[in-house]
């Protein structure tokens, strides 16, 4: 069996994936509309957001994200609309179970990192033991005991946000709201924090990541909502939105003494790179066919298939182009 047959048939015998059960949701947004004078800053905004997941709101400066977070944790009453925790209404008391980390840092520059620390941990509801022994964890993981008995204004902006990170997340919450939470750091530093976002996911935390970086999007993502001019433009999956927006393009890269033909009806070639025999070729699958078909039609040619993936545009691209039109 050549290649190219071992790649159709794996494509033939993938079974589709297992529908979930009814997905249950940690927040429900209902028509949710607030306005600041003559200014509308959402206008019959909904988004569910699925528990144990990681949802990323998204949108230009100025397009609503942060009132509807600042709804969420009940900072700000909507004009209009309901919000749902949990299957409910939410509660004053409900707020102890989320953990928001703003855009806009706020610790207090004449206190010490430790009390500081400890003081946040007690507003959420911990004992004082319980705080003790979780943020001496916290800081010991970030490799930050030192910084304890310091003044918060000794420290730089990204030693302050690893502190004000750790207030977010120590007492548990079972919703973590993450406003732009990778600014300032460096990249080592940033990955310290995807790193434990992702375990925060994999412990049951439901989390809002709030980010215009695209690239942490698309690696910590599973569903997205994209807000613009105070409404929803579009939510869903990072990987079905991606491949919504997608021109069915694939990138072929295979071994041969001649290019790959075209297939009337199935593929045409738009460019193929040759390099001493390696050609990289972009085909664009006829909306009548499949990868499937694209495949079948490869064996027949005297061809070495290296690699074969389709193309699908990147959320930054996609970021824009919802934007700019709308």
């Amino acid at each position: 069996m050549t290649h190219c047959q071992e790649l159709t048939e794996k494509l033939i015998r993938r079974k589709p994936a297992v529908q979930n059960m009814k997905e249950e949701y940690m927040i429900q947004c209902h028509d949710v509309c607030k306005s600041f004078g003559e200014k509308t800053a959402l206008d019959h905004v909904s988004v569910d957001i699925p528990k144990g997941k990681i949802f990323g709101l998204l949108g230009p400066n100025g397009a609503g994200k942060t009132t509807l977070i600042r709804i969420i944790n009940r900072i700000t009453i909507p004009g209009s609309g309901t919000i749902l925790f949990d299957g409910r209404p939410i509660t004053r008391e409900d707020v102890q179970k989320i953990g928001y980390l703003p855009e806009e840092r706020g610790l207090y520059r004449k206190m010490k990192v430790g009390d500081q620390a400890m003081y946040f941990a007690r507003l959420k509801g911990m004992g004082a033991r319980e705080a003790a022994s979780e943020l001496k964890a916290w800081f010991e993981k970030f490799g930050i005991q030192s910084w304890w008995g310091k003044r918060v204004e000794e420290l730089s902006k990204g030693m302050a946000q690893k502190v004000q990170f750790i207030t977010t997340v120590v007492h548990k919450p079972s919703l973590l709201i993450l406003d732009e939470p990778f600014s300032g750091f460096d990249p080592v530093n940033a990955q310290l924090i995807r790193n434990e976002i992702l375990a925060l996911k994999e412990s049951g935390a439901t989390i809002v990541l709030s980010t215009h970086n695209m690239e942490s999007v698309e690696e910590l993502c599973d569903n997205i909502a994209l807000i613009n001019k105070s409404h929803v433009v579009i939510t869903g999956g990072v990987d079905e939105i991606r491949h919504k927006y997608g021109n069915n393009h694939i990138e072929l890269v295979y071994t041969a003494s001649s290019p790959v033909m075209p297939v009337k009806g199935v593929y045409s070639v738009l460019s193929d790179n040759d390099e001493s025999g390696r050609h990289t070729a972009v085909i664009a699958v006829d909306e009548a066919a499949d990868k499937t078909s694209v495949l079948k039609n490869l064996v027949g040619q005297p061809i070495i298939v290296n690699s074969y993936r389709e193309l699908v545009p990147r959320m930054n691209d996609i970021f824009i182009k919802l934007v700019t039109e709308e």
